[in-house]
């Protein structure tokens, strides 16, 4: 069963979503920009427990609450971790009022068509099944454009739909992220293709549901906005895409309605090495420009 406060907060607190759900592929990168270096870890678990312990420094930091930031992405392991002895989601909710989600997807397939579609997930009902035990309110996964082509485009976004109502009928809400690649000639045609597709695949959603969308920050100002004001669609947030934070923060300003899902953007500038007030300061100045980005549109 969703919860109200969680749906209500999620569909319009002003605000945006952390998105501290690298997984093993981004792990290191995430973990040397906030300077840590392969030498600390021997072990994937070792490895974990950092980025964990990382995750937990921005969670419990004072500016890390529900008045700026109105969810956050969870790992797996995130999920099934624990701060302070208490478990992760729960921690988030009851402690810092963020509405927690889950990464799902388990990386992506190779390119075909100018897109890489997500690998298969035939553990996904298991997944969430914990995840609605766990107090996961819902999901992100992930999958990524890399040309204008139509043929690519419409089976990506067809798979995030499929199984989009997968999550649907488990009670959890969906975040679709059909990712364009910020680097590519024909971004703007393929994102012109992407709003076609969508538009399309949320004719599949029943009238008693709505799924998230999380898309990359678009070369056309308010490309996405008869999506922000779809019925089926509970919110739009961005991702960085790799665009800088002042970039990032630019870009979501020119485009109504839609907020922040950074992680890259986030994390930029934090270091294991700051001390916890240099640590709160920096990650307080981040928040406050991500918000006011997300308000700005």
């Amino acid at each position: 069963m969703v919860n109200q406060h969680m749906t209500q907060q999620a569909a319009e607190k002003a605000g945006f979503v952390a998105a501290l759900d690298q997984s093993g592929g981004s792990t290191p990168k995430a973990l040397k920009l906030y300077g840590i270096t392969d030498e600390a870890w021997a072990s994937d678990e070792e490895m974990f427990g950092l980025i964990h312990d990382m995750r937990a420094r921005i969670v419990k930091s004072p500016a890390f609450t529900g008045d700026k930031v109105m969810g956050a992405i969870l790992f797996e392991l995130t999920m099934d971790g624990e701060i302070d002895g208490v478990p992760t989601a729960t921690y988030l909710w009851e402690q810092r009022g963020v509405v927690p989600f889950l990464k799902v997807d388990t990386g992506l397939a190779p390119a075909a068509n100018g897109v890489q579609l997500m690998n298969p997930m035939p553990e996904l009902d298991t997944l969430l099944s914990r995840a609605v035990e766990k107090g996961i309110f819902g999901t992100k996964m992930r999958s990524v454009i890399h040309a204008a082509n139509a043929e690519g485009i419409a089976a990506n976004v067809a798979q995030q739909f499929e199984v989009g109502l997968q999550i649907l009928s488990h009670g959890l809400v969906p975040i679709i992220e059909p990712e364009v690649n910020i680097t590519i000639a024909d971004k703007a045609e393929a994102e012109d293709l992407l709003l076609a597709e969508i538009t399309k695949q949320l004719g599949t959603v029943p009238a008693d549901k709505q799924v998230m969308l999380k898309l990359s920050l678009p070369e056309k100002a308010n490309q996405y906005k008869t999506l922000v004001e779809h019925p089926r669609v509970m919110r739009v947030v961005a991702l960085s895409g790799g665009y800088s934070r002042e970039e990032a923060n630019h870009r979501l300003c020119q485009n109504t309605g839609m907020i922040a899902s950074f992680s890259r953007a986030l994390t930029e500038g934090l270091s294991a090495n700051q001390t916890d007030s240099d640590f709160d300061t920096q990650l307080a100045d981040t928040i406050d420009s991500i918000f006011d980005a997300s308000c700005a549109g």
